[in-house]
Parts: C-alpha cells; structure tokens; sequence
C-alpha cells in the first residue's frame, strides 16, 4: 500500500484504535490481505480480522486486532473502491469512541443484514 509509512506512523500514536479511510482499486479480500501485509511487516501481529462490505456501493469495513511488545491496538479500515490507492484520513481514538465508530460503520454495511445470526454474534462480540 502506497501509504504504509502513514498506517505504521500511526499505530504508534496514542488510543487504542487507529482509524483509517483510504481509497483502494482491489477487491475485500485482496484489499484485507495488502493491509495485513503492512502491519506484519512493521513488527505487528494480527491476532484477529474480519471484513465486511456492501455489493450495493462499493465499500467497507476491515477490523483487525493487533499485538506487539504486550500492547494492544485496533485497526479499522474504511475502504471504498477507487481506481487507485489513496489515504484520505488517518485517526486515533480512544476505547469508547472507537467503538461508536465501529457499530457505526458495520451497520451501516449490514442494515439489511441485521437477521443474519452470524453477523448479529460478531456484532455481539462487540
């Protein structure tokens, strides 16, 4: 990912979750992979990561949760379809706010999913 140094930089910062919003010209699961690649690389170890996005306009959500040195940080990433990547915001956040970010977006990509029962445990988890 073009912005890597911009992710990396920022997971040092303070709050438990480092937000990111980025344009990406990949699909979920080659867009997940790149980014887990990223933060791996840097050290971080992925201890568990999720992907949600909506068919309907082209976006979504990646969780993941990582661990290094004994500290703990949460990446989500707000990804919407492009013709290349691009960062557009980077932010950290603390616990509480980080979540109503989280909910947030999830259900905002899963408004029509609300039954499902798998998605509805994840969400429980949460």
């Amino acid at each position: 990912m073009e912005f890597r140094d911009e992710i990396i930089k920022n997971l040092e910062g303070e709050g438990l979750w480092t937000v990111i919003t980025f344009k990406t010209p990949h699909g979920p699961g080659v867009t997940m992979e790149k980014l887990s690649s990223v933060v791996e690389e840097a050290g971080w170890k992925v201890t568990f990561k999720a992907n949600w996005w909506t068919a309907d306009i082209p976006y979504g959500l990646i969780r993941m949760d990582l661990e290094r040195d004994g500290r703990e940080k949460i990446l989500l990433g707000k990804w919407i379809l492009g013709e290349d990547c691009a960062l557009i915001k980077v932010e950290n956040f603390d616990l509480e706010r980080g979540k109503d970010e989280f909910f947030r977006m999830v259900d905002s990509i899963t408004s029509t999913l609300i039954h499902d029962p798998v998605i509805r445990t994840m969400r429980e988890q949460y």
